[in-house]
């Protein structure tokens, strides 16, 4: 029996129109009718995942930043493991040598230093990613982020340091040379203090090693009572195969890559066709 259901949310509960589906959220909150504990497992900011599941009127905890920093269904900071500022400096050191572009998330907010590049690489990225999408609603959806207040821009990120009481959560790296991400990813997997994993084609998500998805939602359960058996997770990408890994039923996206849904026990329909929904009622009607 599902006690505790995770789901990833870009590519996963998030449709291509970055929406929580009416079928999604009816079948959420029927899961917690039923009993059953519904968390979000994301490497989006707390302050994105709000907005949106006060748009589709429902709540629940969130593990948001890959696992980063979790919050109960009240908003209340459960937990938080940042990377230290040494490692910072070391990250920030490696990806500027090869001159990447990267964004900073931290207990103060998401940093970026420029948002034309931003704009340009990430347009690049979804619509290579993406081809079905028309450009010009993918570029209206990148700019999306800068005239929201979940991105700050600053000039220098040296000034962070200055910042009292700083913790960083997260780097997120894009770049459309897969090649040089590959050699990137493999240079800080070097480092036992780090988690490198990916949200999506062009990126790569830089985390202290415990902050993931997978260990995030085993305390999550741990602290119900509820067995990681008794847990379905689903996602659609690199970062939630920590959790794919953990619980007694994962489901992959039928928009995963064919990688993702070997892993997994199960595939589901794709988040355009609401498989979430899907896969949660096909779980609590058993």
């Amino acid at each position: 029996m599902i006690k505790c259901i995770a789901s990833d949310m870009d590519g996963t509960l998030l449709n291509s129109m970055e929406k929580i589906s009416e079928e999604n959220a009816r079948a959420i909150k029927a899961a917690q009718e039923s009993g059953a504990a519904f968390v979000i497992a994301t490497g989006r900011s707390y302050k994105e995942v709000r907005c949106m599941l006060d748009e589709a009127d429902l709540n629940c905890s969130v593990l948001s930043l890959n696992g980063a920093v979790a919050y109960d269904e009240n908003g209340k900071l459960i937990s938080s493991d940042p990377i230290d500022v040494n490692t910072v400096h070391h990250v920030r050191g490696l990806l500027d040598t090869y001159k990447l572009y990267y964004e900073i998330y931290t207990n103060k907010g998401v940093y970026t230093y420029s948002k034309e590049q931003s704009l340009a690489i990430l347009v690049d990225i979804l619509v290579s990613a993406m081809p079905h999408l028309d450009p010009l609603f993918i570029a209206e959806k990148a700019g999306q982020r800068f005239e929201s207040d979940f991105m700050t821009l600053i000039d220098d990120y040296d000034k962070l340091y200055e910042v009292p009481d700083m913790q960083f959560y997260k780097f997120l790296i894009f770049s459309n040379d897969n090649s040089l991400l590959e050699k990137i990813g493999g240079m800080l997997k070097q480092l036992k203090q780090l988690a490198v994993s990916s949200s999506g084609p062009g990126n790569l998500e830089i985390t202290n090693n415990t902050a993931q998805k997978g260990i995030a939602l085993s305390r999550f359960v741990s602290e119900r009572n509820i067995a990681l058996n008794d847990t379905m997770a689903i996602g659609d990408n690199f970062n939630d195969c920590s959790m794919f890994e953990r619980v007694g039923k994962p489901v992959a996206m039928g928009n995963a890559s064919a990688e993702i849904k070997l892993l997994c026990g199960e595939v589901t329909l794709t988040n355009d066709e609401n498989g979430v929904a899907h896969a949660i009622l096909k779980a609590i009607n058993k």
